[in-house]
């Protein structure tokens, strides 16, 4: 995908509405002949997403807009249209050499119909389904709608395939379990990508694809007939995601995590041995982590190393000193200062 990183492209037909967001006009209605902006669409579409196909009735006055912009490793687009159309991935437009992807789609206003793998599923504003963009699949777009498209490869989803690829096309309730954390902020930032700065987009895509992750991981664990092996795999990531979301919070240990997973403490501490690991270790870890990323941010320097440390759950400066100290070898006021005196 030709994507400039964080300056969102922008296609707008018939002379919609201003957005009010600044984006920058590649095509105007009054740049492209009627009879050519359907050609001018298909054009963009397969530039920004990749080689697809676009139908439409003849003589079929079009009107539309397309955003696309990174936010870090995460392709984000926005699409407004008010024309009945369809947007197929055919067999022929495959190469197998392609990349694989998988996209989330979420209607922010309106209804679209996805379908993929003999699947259908129509979803609403907050809705979520994911598809395969190495498999054929079609868009139908016959009311008007606002859609937010992710894109992201396969392997940052951290789902196995094979589960996941029985969720293409598969309507996931933007009012249920994670999905309802998801959904609005999904939204947000699709309309919001264009402002935010690099450093804050790089941590916000993995806010993203948390999320998204776990949205995925919660419905695969209904799927019937899992082995084993996935099915841990599975809850293994719900776990993380829970971790990062909460290690803030100083009472969260392994009773906390086993209570909200509904498993016991034997279970869960099994599954971190198999990682090579300990529940504690891990958190403790992942505290350390977000602790040591904020101490290299400028943006942080005016804050005392005890507010940092607290703000990850580490409230005791004596203890998270000597805990920093054991894992980068250095106390964090050494750290912060290395992190933040420019080299040469």
């Amino acid at each position: 995908m030709r994507i400039a990183p964080f300056r969102p492209i922008v296609v707008a037909l018939h002379d919609l509405p201003e957005s009010g967001d600044g984006l920058a006009v590649l095509i105007r209605a009054s740049d492209v002949p009627a009879a050519d902006r359907v050609d001018a669409w298909l054009s963009v579409v397969c530039d920004i997403l990749g080689p697809l196909d676009v139908r439409m009735d003849r003589g079929v006055d079009l009107r539309g807009q397309i955003e696309s912009a990174q936010l870090g490793p995460v392709g984000v687009g926005r699409v407004q249209t008010t024309t009945p159309h369809r947007v197929l991935r055919t067999p022929g437009l495959i190469r197998k050499e392609g990349p694989e992807l998988y996209r989330v789609v979420m209607p922010i206003s309106g209804t679209i119909l996805v379908e993929q793998d003999g699947r259908a599923a129509r979803l609403g504003p907050g809705d979520l389904s994911i598809y395969d963009f190495s498999r054929p699949y079609e868009l139908v777009y016959d009311t008007t709608v606002e859609l937010a498209i992710f894109s992201f490869t396969r392997e940052m989803l951290a789902v196995p395939a094979d589960p996941a690829g029985r969720l293409t096309a598969v309507a996931i309730s933007g009012s249920d379990g994670t999905a309802a954390l998801a959904a609005p902020l999904l939204a947000r930032v699709a309309r919001d990508v264009e402002t935010y700065q690099p450093a804050s987009a790089a941590r916000l895509s993995t806010v993203v694809m948390d999320l998204l992750a776990t949205t995925i991981a919660e419905q695969v664990s209904q799927l019937p007939a899992l082995d084993p092996e996935t099915r841990e795999q599975v809850l293994l990531r719900r776990v993380h995601t829970f971790i990062e979301q909460h290690l803030g919070d100083v009472g969260l240990g392994p009773a906390t995590v086993a209570a909200a997973h509904h498993v016991s403490l034997r279970y869960l501490h099994r599954l971190f041995a198999s990682q090579d690991t300990t529940l504690a270790a891990w958190i403790r870890h992942r505290r350390l982590e977000r602790c040591r990323r904020d101490l290299a941010d400028p943006a942080n320097f005016d804050q005392p190393v005890s507010s940092i440390a607290a703000r990850w759950g580490l409230p005791d400066p004596a203890h998270f000193s000597r805990l920093f100290r054991q894992a980068y070898g250095m106390p964090p006021i050494e750290y912060r200062r290395a992190s933040l005196t420019p080299s040469g």
